[in-house]
Protein backbone atom coordinates (compact mmCIF):
# COMPACT_ATOMS: atom_id res chain seq x y z
CA UNK A 1 0.00 0.00 0.00
CA UNK A 2 0.82 3.46 -1.09
CA UNK A 3 2.46 5.16 2.20
CA UNK A 4 0.28 8.48 3.01
CA UNK A 5 1.77 11.77 2.48
CA UNK A 6 0.47 14.88 4.34
CA UNK A 7 1.10 17.56 2.44
CA UNK A 8 -1.15 20.25 4.10
CA UNK A 9 -0.02 23.79 4.93
CA UNK A 10 -2.15 25.89 7.56
CA UNK A 11 -2.83 29.72 6.27
CA UNK A 12 -1.28 31.66 9.18
CA UNK A 13 -3.54 31.91 12.08
CA UNK A 14 -3.91 36.12 13.44
CA UNK A 15 -6.22 35.49 16.23
CA UNK A 16 -5.08 35.29 19.25
CA UNK A 17 -5.73 32.87 22.20
CA UNK A 18 -8.04 33.73 24.62
CA UNK A 19 -7.23 32.57 28.49
CA UNK A 20 -10.91 32.02 29.98
CA UNK A 21 -9.57 30.39 33.55
CA UNK A 22 -6.25 29.72 34.97
CA UNK A 23 -4.98 28.15 38.68
CA UNK A 24 -2.32 26.17 39.60
CA UNK A 25 -3.57 22.71 37.68
CA UNK A 26 -4.94 23.39 34.16
CA UNK A 27 -6.55 26.65 31.61
CA UNK A 28 -9.61 26.71 29.96
CA UNK A 29 -8.48 28.83 26.82
CA UNK A 30 -10.69 29.89 24.14
CA UNK A 31 -8.78 28.44 20.38
CA UNK A 32 -9.59 30.52 17.71
CA UNK A 33 -10.48 28.88 14.36
CA UNK A 34 -7.31 28.31 12.10
CA UNK A 35 -5.13 27.36 14.50
CA UNK A 36 -3.67 23.85 15.24
CA UNK A 37 -4.36 21.98 18.14
CA UNK A 38 -0.71 20.41 18.01
CA UNK A 39 2.18 21.62 15.50
CA UNK A 40 1.91 19.04 13.22
CA UNK A 41 5.13 16.81 11.32
CA UNK A 42 5.41 19.50 8.27
CA UNK A 43 7.96 22.06 10.34
CA UNK A 44 5.82 25.08 8.00
CA UNK A 45 2.55 23.81 10.89
CA UNK A 46 5.14 24.93 13.43
CA UNK A 47 2.20 27.43 14.82
CA UNK A 48 0.01 25.39 16.87
CA UNK A 49 -2.12 26.05 20.38
CA UNK A 50 0.23 24.12 21.84
CA UNK A 51 3.18 25.87 20.74
CA UNK A 52 1.89 29.22 21.48
CA UNK A 53 1.35 28.42 25.23
CA UNK A 54 4.67 26.54 25.66
CA UNK A 55 6.15 29.71 25.74
CA UNK A 56 4.31 31.13 28.82
CA UNK A 57 3.81 27.74 30.74
CA UNK A 58 6.55 25.46 29.42
CA UNK A 59 4.55 22.50 31.76
CA UNK A 60 1.78 22.55 29.05
CA UNK A 61 -0.20 19.62 28.56
CA UNK A 62 -2.74 19.22 25.85
CA UNK A 63 -5.91 17.00 27.30
CA UNK A 64 -7.69 16.63 23.57
CA UNK A 65 -7.86 18.51 20.40
CA UNK A 66 -10.58 20.40 18.14
CA UNK A 67 -10.13 20.65 14.82
CA UNK A 68 -8.50 23.24 12.61
CA UNK A 69 -11.27 25.02 11.75
CA UNK A 70 -13.10 24.58 14.95
CA UNK A 71 -13.36 27.71 17.60
CA UNK A 72 -13.68 27.45 21.45
CA UNK A 73 -13.32 26.12 24.88
CA UNK A 74 -9.81 23.99 25.42
CA UNK A 75 -9.39 21.95 28.38
CA UNK A 76 -4.81 22.29 28.89
CA UNK A 77 -3.32 20.40 31.82
CA UNK A 78 -0.32 22.66 33.46
CA UNK A 79 1.38 19.37 35.49
CA UNK A 80 0.84 15.60 35.12
CA UNK A 81 -1.58 14.59 37.91
CA UNK A 82 -3.64 16.77 36.38
CA UNK A 83 -2.99 15.58 33.18
CA UNK A 84 -3.66 12.41 34.05
CA UNK A 85 -6.52 12.92 35.73
CA UNK A 86 -8.23 15.01 33.03
CA UNK A 87 -7.58 12.50 30.21
CA UNK A 88 -9.30 9.99 32.42
CA UNK A 89 -12.35 11.95 32.72
CA UNK A 90 -11.84 12.08 29.15
CA UNK A 91 -11.73 8.24 28.46
CA UNK A 92 -14.09 7.76 30.71
CA UNK A 93 -16.38 10.18 29.14
CA UNK A 94 -17.24 11.69 31.94
CA UNK A 95 -16.73 15.32 30.39
CA UNK A 96 -19.74 16.77 28.91
CA UNK A 97 -19.38 18.58 25.73
CA UNK A 98 -21.48 21.05 24.20
CA UNK A 99 -21.06 22.47 20.72
CA UNK A 100 -23.00 25.05 18.28
CA UNK A 101 -23.39 24.43 14.31
CA UNK A 102 -24.82 26.18 11.44
CA UNK A 103 -25.46 22.84 9.13
CA UNK A 104 -27.12 23.09 5.51
CA UNK A 105 -30.90 23.04 5.24
CA UNK A 106 -33.67 22.64 7.53
CA UNK A 107 -33.74 19.74 10.32
CA UNK A 108 -37.11 18.45 10.22
CA UNK A 109 -37.18 16.87 14.09
CA UNK A 110 -36.06 19.75 16.96
CA UNK A 111 -34.13 16.81 18.41
CA UNK A 112 -32.93 13.54 18.10
CA UNK A 113 -29.47 11.16 18.13
CA UNK A 114 -27.20 10.09 15.54
CA UNK A 115 -25.60 6.80 16.21
CA UNK A 116 -23.61 5.97 12.91
CA UNK A 117 -19.79 4.24 13.69
CA UNK A 118 -16.82 5.66 11.85
CA UNK A 119 -13.62 4.50 10.33
CA UNK A 120 -10.58 5.31 9.11
CA UNK A 121 -9.65 4.56 5.29
CA UNK A 122 -6.23 5.30 3.58
CA UNK A 123 -7.99 5.85 0.31
CA UNK A 124 -9.97 8.61 1.47
CA UNK A 125 -7.04 10.46 3.64
CA UNK A 126 -7.67 13.37 5.35
CA UNK A 127 -11.23 12.14 5.39
CA UNK A 128 -13.02 9.70 7.24
CA UNK A 129 -15.89 7.89 6.68
CA UNK A 130 -19.11 5.79 8.12
CA UNK A 131 -18.88 2.35 8.40
CA UNK A 132 -21.10 -0.10 10.15
CA UNK A 133 -18.96 -2.89 9.20
CA UNK A 134 -15.08 -1.72 11.10
CA UNK A 135 -16.39 1.51 12.39
CA UNK A 136 -15.57 2.57 16.10
CA UNK A 137 -19.00 3.61 17.78
CA UNK A 138 -20.07 7.18 17.57
CA UNK A 139 -23.22 8.70 19.00
CA UNK A 140 -23.98 12.68 18.53
CA UNK A 141 -27.50 14.36 20.31
CA UNK A 142 -28.47 17.29 18.67
CA UNK A 143 -31.50 19.86 19.68
CA UNK A 144 -32.49 22.59 16.87
CA UNK A 145 -31.72 26.18 18.61
CA UNK A 146 -33.23 27.69 15.49
CA UNK A 147 -34.16 27.39 11.78
CA UNK A 148 -32.63 29.88 9.38
CA UNK A 149 -33.79 31.27 5.94
CA UNK A 150 -31.09 33.09 4.44
CA UNK A 151 -28.86 30.81 3.46
CA UNK A 152 -31.51 27.86 4.34
CA UNK A 153 -29.70 26.15 7.31
CA UNK A 154 -30.32 25.17 10.96
CA UNK A 155 -28.42 26.35 14.24
CA UNK A 156 -28.36 23.07 16.14
CA UNK A 157 -25.89 22.01 19.27
CA UNK A 158 -24.47 19.46 19.39
CA UNK A 159 -23.59 17.16 22.39
CA UNK A 160 -21.04 14.52 21.36
CA UNK A 161 -21.34 11.09 23.56
CA UNK A 162 -18.23 9.96 21.88
CA UNK A 163 -14.91 11.76 20.81
CA UNK A 164 -14.12 10.41 17.11
CA UNK A 165 -12.35 12.99 15.15
CA UNK A 166 -14.47 14.66 12.46
CA UNK A 167 -17.54 12.86 14.40
CA UNK A 168 -19.84 16.04 14.27
CA UNK A 169 -18.50 17.31 10.43
CA UNK A 170 -19.18 13.08 9.36
CA UNK A 171 -22.48 13.18 11.38
CA UNK A 172 -24.03 16.24 9.93
CA UNK A 173 -23.04 15.20 6.46
CA UNK A 174 -24.98 11.72 7.43
CA UNK A 175 -27.80 12.58 8.15
CA UNK A 176 -27.61 15.18 4.86
CA UNK A 177 -27.19 18.27 6.63
CA UNK A 178 -23.49 19.16 6.25
CA UNK A 179 -21.84 21.89 8.22
CA UNK A 180 -21.06 25.45 6.59
CA UNK A 181 -17.90 25.87 5.79
CA UNK A 182 -16.37 22.67 5.93
CA UNK A 183 -14.23 21.59 3.39
CA UNK A 184 -13.88 17.76 3.98
CA UNK A 185 -17.81 16.82 4.34
CA UNK A 186 -20.26 18.47 2.40
CA UNK A 187 -20.35 19.86 -1.08
CA UNK A 188 -18.94 23.00 -3.04
CA UNK A 189 -21.88 25.02 -2.16
CA UNK A 190 -21.94 24.41 1.89
CA UNK A 191 -18.39 24.58 1.82
CA UNK A 192 -18.52 28.30 0.11
CA UNK A 193 -21.58 29.40 2.33
CA UNK A 194 -19.70 30.40 5.08
CA UNK A 195 -15.66 32.16 5.60
CA UNK A 196 -14.88 29.21 8.73
CA UNK A 197 -15.95 26.14 9.72
CA UNK A 198 -19.18 26.69 11.51
CA UNK A 199 -18.66 24.59 14.23
CA UNK A 200 -17.75 26.25 18.09
CA UNK A 201 -17.26 24.43 21.15
CA UNK A 202 -19.32 26.19 23.83
CA UNK A 203 -19.40 24.22 26.81
CA UNK A 204 -17.48 22.42 28.60
CA UNK A 205 -18.20 20.50 32.10
CA UNK A 206 -15.59 18.73 34.17
CA UNK A 207 -14.39 17.39 37.68
CA UNK A 208 -11.89 19.67 39.07
CA UNK A 209 -8.85 17.43 39.15
CA UNK A 210 -7.57 18.27 42.29
CA UNK A 211 -10.90 19.49 44.55
CA UNK A 212 -13.28 17.40 42.64
CA UNK A 213 -15.73 19.74 42.20
CA UNK A 214 -17.60 19.95 39.17
CA UNK A 215 -16.51 22.99 36.57
CA UNK A 216 -18.64 24.37 33.93
CA UNK A 217 -16.98 26.85 31.24
CA UNK A 218 -18.40 28.24 28.69
CA UNK A 219 -17.43 30.33 25.79
CA UNK A 220 -19.85 32.47 23.57
CA UNK A 221 -20.27 31.34 20.00
CA UNK A 222 -19.12 33.91 17.76
CA UNK A 223 -21.45 33.22 15.21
Amino acid sequence: MKAIVDNFVAPECLQKIVILFQDAHFLMINKPSGLLSLSGKNPLNKDSVHFRLLQDFPSAKMVHRLDLGTSGIMLIALNKQANANLSKQFELRSVVKTYVSIIAGHVIDDSGQINMPIAKDPLLFPRLKTCVKYGKQAQTDYQVLERLQHPLSTRVSYHPQTGRTHQLRIHSQHIGHPILGCDLYGTQQTQHAANRLMLHAEKLQFDHPVTGQRILGECVCPF
